[in-house]
């Protein structure tokens, strides 16, 4: 810790001194923003939005540990986090998978930094073509941190098993098509509404590429114009009194 300490800016220190509840969070934080060269600001991003909770200490569903050599599974499940937050996207009624994606592609940087550190952008609905059929990944990255291609799937409901088999299929392609012999297995993320703990691990146990499963939470944002249309809880508490008042008097 105290060494810790010494490599970092005093507004660093006192940052993640004063915000951290534990010794072990702050240690976490000392270290991430050692190792990734966090700048005060992106520190404080990350203890804002609960990187320590949401990465270091959130249950995980992956087989990394099952399928890929140590120490690149321990970083791969360090670098996976339960859930991810796209707060720059607003969740509203109806929002369909692609408009996520599109929104995630046009605020790349967010989502990179959402993603974590050594995440480069390779492209969205990725093209592959397999047996003349032709086949569209959701977003694909390439990790320079664990020097491997990551796949991200998106999926606007909860967790279904048949997800991992696409999944698994992806991942195989992706080996085949663009790995380069020095670098380690390409990894997947499903990323979806919602997820059953136990679903997912039976879902993954027999899978032979190595899959991770979280969530993701979007916005709850209300435009500023739109807030003053929008009725008050004492306007709504007014309306339903008032109609039951009516309603009693006929």
């Amino acid at each position: 810790m105290q060494r810790g300490v010494a490599l970092l800016s005093w507004s660093h220190n006192i940052l993640f001194l004063d915000k951290a509840k534990t010794q072990e969070e702050a240690i976490w934080y000392s270290k991430q923003t050692i190792e990734n060269g966090w700048s005060l600001s992106v520190l404080e991003h990350h203890i804002e939005k609960k990187a320590y909770q949401r990465q270091a200490i959130a249950e995980k569903t992956t087989n990394y540990e099952r399928l890929l050599p140590s120490p690149f599974s321990e970083l791969a499940e360090e670098s996976l986090k339960s859930p991810y937050i796209f707060d720059f996207v607003e969740k509203r009624k109806g929002i369909i998978e692609r408009e996520i994606e599109q929104e995630l592609v046009a605020n790349i940087a967010k989502t990179i930094m959402e993603l974590g550190t050594g995440f480069t952008f390779v492209g969205n609905q990725y093209h592959i073509e397999i047996s003349e059929k032709d086949y569209y990944i959701d977003l694909l990255f390439y990790n320079i941190k664990l020097r491997c291609f990551v796949v991200i799937e998106l999926k606007n409901t909860e967790f279904k098993p048949e997800y991992a088999g696409k999944m698994n299929f992806y991942l195989s392609a992706i080996d085949d098509i663009l790995k380069h012999e020095t670098d380690n297995p390409t990894i997947g993320i499903m990323l979806c509404k919602t997820k059953d703990r136990l679903t997912a691990e039976y879902a993954l146990k027999d899978i032979n590429k190595p899959i991770g499963v979280s969530e993701y939470k979007l916005s709850d944002f209300v435009p500023e114009e739109l807030i003053d249309t929008l009725p008050s809880a004492e306007d709504i508490e007014k309306r339903v009194r008032l109609k039951f008042d009516v309603v009693d008097g006929v």
